[in-house]
């Protein structure tokens, strides 16, 4: 195996096991876009699910937060990645879709059920509105979502003591770049 495809394995088979090991620095990248005014965002997700045939990324949110609202605006975003073990950064650029229906969002929210960030899908409050004095009565319908997030590139970079080395790979190509 080139070291190209060395590379490209390795990044699929970390993203993978960040999924698993909740210890794993890219459990918790940074999604960033813009709001519907233009404004950039950026905020910590959680990186539920990887399916590397497909080439996506999978997030779960609530459907009324500002993200999944500019999101269903304008589906262009950008996950960060950072790994001091690996000395890796990746930045992932994708297409998003929100997804409230299906089989694949019942799948998830079965598994969401039986936490305690739950409650967070079915408070009957918006993500990031004012505290109320007094709690409301829960949702009837969670307000959770999944984020299907497809892989358009990545772009890798190595710091290394010997020099850095980074690339922008896509599903067919892989191109050497200037660090």
């Amino acid at each position: 195996m080139d070291s190209e495809a060395k590379i490209r394995r390795a990044i699929w088979e970390q993203l993978q096991y960040a999924t698993i090991d909740r210890h794993h620095a890219w459990r918790l990248p940074v999604l960033a876009n813009v709001d519907e005014h233009g404004l950039p965002q950026a905020r910590t997700v959680v990186l539920r699910e990887v399916q590397e045939a497909s080439q996506r990324l999978i997030i779960y949110t609530d459907h009324r937060s500002p993200k999944a609202l500019a999101l269903a605006v304008n589906p262009s975003s950008v996950l960060v990645f950072w790994s001091k073990a690996l000395s890796w950064q990746l930045r992932v650029s994708l297409s998003a879709r929100i997804e409230t229906r299906g089989e694949k969002v019942e799948q998830a929210w079965k598994t969401v059920l039986q936490t305690a960030a739950a409650a967070d899908y079915l408070s009957p409050q918006t993500p990031g509105s004012p505290m109320p004095a007094h709690a409301g009565k829960p949702a009837e319908q969670p307000a959770f979502a999944i984020i299907i997030a497809s892989v358009l590139s990545i772009d890798w970079l190595e710091l290394g003591a010997e020099g850095h080395r980074r690339a922008l790979l896509t599903a067919d190509e892989f191109q050497w770049l200037v660090p």
